[in-house]
């Protein structure tokens, strides 16, 4: 190659000064070719563009431009400047990718609009630019992406901080301070039992680091899904979480994202869920950890449910003198839990047949152990009037189970 110390030469003339001189234009063209690309920018207002958007790009060149002119990279000053432009494009909200992809463009229009008039003993001097561009990108790369990911944190932290304290006002009962967050006309209120992901128990995988990637999935997926910020508590194995709704949630739209943050985690999801005005996220909290209790020791598949989808069971479970009386009916099967296996199956089931199926035994081994349940307790699972006494008390027998 060349001289080092000699002009990089473009079209018969030194490369920095055709940049100097075409300033403005070469800013224009960024403008419009960032604004033609990513259809985010075009969403910016117009004084934006003009403005801090316009000054980016004319430092960017001009910080290019010295480069081709000294050959030496960025000092820091330069690399500070925009480091602060990328914090004020975080504080924006615009995405990581949009910022730094508009720094590629800067350098791809001057690139661009530069070859068609190469001369052929100018090759080593475009050799010598491309060198600089991809060592300048090199460099400012990483320091717009600390920029802009430190104001995020910055961002994160605050709203993190907000939420938390929004969240502990609201179980306690105090008034709450928003912190800058609206406060919605009611909550849906969701105790949340999450199940192991595949990778929990998979050979050679950290588990701690499987239910964190998890729990993280889950809490991007129901962020994605719900506009308002979702105040919660979670572990990989479960927590409360209050989903900014109207007084009256659309359940089935909850439902549905539930399934849909259940497939994203990997993971089985149950929820127990209640609905509460602001004041009254403390009784509905404790309420959605009783429906989920209830859920879950009534057997029932993963899923959303209300109270109303376990009424019974609930009432069943509540402390008294009925419900120990009923859970002693089923004493006798103490110890035997082949029985109480196949009176809960028969009684799903109502027929030998498919309890005979889902046991994987002959069903006149299901009708032995009918019998030897109904010489037990003196209660016959198939006939009609005992069973609504039987479900009753496999009920309350959950709740303090005698065997």
């Amino acid at each position: 190659m060349g001289n080092k110390t000699a002009p990089l030469v473009v079209g018969g003339r030194p490369l920095h000064e055709r940049l100097t001189e075409g300033l403005a234009a070469y800013t224009g063209m960024v403008l419009a070719a960032v604004t033609a690309r990513v259809p985010a920018y075009r969403l910016l207002p117009a004084e934006e563009l003009s403005g801090d958007i316009t000054k980016v790009i004319e430092q960017n060149l001009r910080s290019f431009t010295a480069v081709l002119r000294t050959r030496a990279l960025p000092a820091q000053a330069e690399l500070d400047f925009l480091r602060e432009s990328a914090a004020r494009r975080a504080e924006e909200g615009i995405p990581i990718d949009i910022v730094l992809t508009a720094y590629h463009i800067g350098i791809q229009v001057v690139w661009e609009s530069l070859t068609g008039e190469v001369r052929p003993a100018e090759v080593d001097d475009v050799m010598a630019v491309n060198a600089l561009a991809l060592r300048y990108l090199e460099l400012v790369t990483p320091a717009v992406g600390a920029g802009y990911l430190d104001e995020r944190q910055a961002v994160f932290d605050d709203e993190r901080s907000a939420r938390h304290t929004l969240l502990s006002a609201l179980l306690d009962g105090t008034p709450p301070v928003a912190g800058g967050l609206r406060l919605p006309p009611g909550y849906a209120v969701l105790a949340l039992e999450i199940g192991a992901h595949a990778d929990e128990s998979a050979d050679g995988v950290d588990p701690m680091v499987a239910g964190r990637r998890k729990l993280r999935r889950l809490r991007v997926e129901l962020e994605r899904q719900i506009r308002d910020p979702v105040l919660s508590s979670l572990t990989p194995e479960g927590g409360i979480a209050l989903v900014p709704d109207t007084s009256t949630p659309d359940w089935p739209r909850l439902t549905r994202i539930l399934a849909d943050v259940s497939r994203a985690a990997g993971a089985e999801i149950t929820a127990g869920a209640a609905a509460a005005e602001p004041a009254d996220v403390p009784a509905a909290a404790t309420l959605a950890r009783e429906v989920l209790r209830v859920a879950r020791t009534s057997g029932r598949a993963p899923g959303l449910y209300q109270l109303d989808d376990v009424l019974l069971e609930y009432q069943m479970s509540r402390p008294g003198a009925a419900l120990d009386r009923l859970s002693a009916m089923l004493a006798p099967l103490s110890g035997n839990g082949e029985l109480v296996r196949t009176l809960e199956t028969y009684l799903r089931h109502g027929s030998r047949r498919p309890t005979a199926t889902e046991l994987h035994v002959h069903p006149n081994t299901v009708d032995y152990r009918l019998r030897r349940i109904t010489g037990l307790t003196g209660l016959d699972p198939t006939r009609v009037s005992d069973v609504a006494l039987l479900r009753a008390a496999l009920t309350a027998s959950r709740q303090s189970p005698p065997w």
